[in-house]
């Protein structure tokens, strides 16, 4: 066996264009994997899959809304007519929004669920028909550790119930796809030095890395072999799994 190796395997990454999605674009490019960057700023997709292909790797860009149906079918299709098949789904987009539950609106509510839950349901959908005609694959989905605990000082129910549906989601997918050598896993990560959580105020850093026994957030990169050892045949007795990534936080 090739450990970890994705030689020969062609992948799509939603969200990939920055942050976590695309330290593992790259990641996975670098151990062999051909990758459609998808996101909803193509441009900012564009520059990542340039980026990738400067370095030697094989990518291009695709825009794609999470939340649509269609766009999320369009998109898998256009790695099966770009690369002749679709072997690992990364979906990886996502937002939150820090509103108190007692403030929320609806439409706050149903942004951060269309994108962080439904849009995860409808890109594994897309990918999961396409792989079991083609007789199997590897979905790997982000979920949080928001999904296990509820984090403080910042208010977020809407991304914590999202996340945990993400979950039980990947978790359901990976018993009823089995059967079709369908692969579902996700991981879980901490806090993470993305532009997310780096835009937050500085008293709510502080505290999270107070909280947190490592005491400091983690960084994209810190990620990716799990992504890639999910995506890999090294994982091929490995599905239903949710890996916390987080600093020990959860453990206490």
């Amino acid at each position: 066996m090739n450990y970890a190796s994705l030689e020969g395997k062609t992948a799509f990454v939603t969200g990939g264009a920055r942050g976590i999605g695309k330290a593992a674009a790259r990641g996975m490019a670098l151990s062999g994997a051909r990758v459609a960057i998808a996101d909803i700023d193509i441009a900012a997709a564009e520059a990542t899959a340039e980026e990738l292909r400067e370095e030697g790797l094989e990518a291009f860009a695709i825009q794609c809304d999470v939340t649509d149906p269609q766009s999320a079918a369009d998109m898998a299709a256009a790695v099966v007519k770009k690369w002749g098949r679709l072997d690992i789904a990364f979906n990886n987009a996502g937002i939150c929004i820090n509103t108190p539950a007692l403030d929320m609106t609806y439409a706050e509510w149903k942004k951060v669920l269309d994108i962080n839950l439904t849009g995860v349901f409808l890109t594994s959908q897309a990918a999961g028909r396409i792989m079991k005609e083609q007789g199997g694959g590897s979905i790997i989905n982000t979920a949080s550790m928001s999904g296990h605990i509820v984090n403080i000082p910042q208010p977020q129910c809407t991304y914590n119930a999202s996340k945990a549906g993400v979950i039980l989601l990947t978790k359901s997918l990976a018993v009823e796809w089995a059967p079709y050598h369908i692969r579902v896993n996700s991981i879980s990560p901490g806090y993470i030095a993305t532009d997310m959580t780096l835009s937050a105020p500085q008293e709510w850093q502080v505290r999270w890395k107070d909280l947190t026994p490592t005491g400091r957030m983690g960084t994209p990169e810190e990620l990716v072999s799990a992504v890639v050892y999910l995506a890999s045949d090294s994982a091929s007795y490995t599905t239903g799994s949710d890996i916390v990534i987080d600093g020990a936080f959860t453990c206490i």
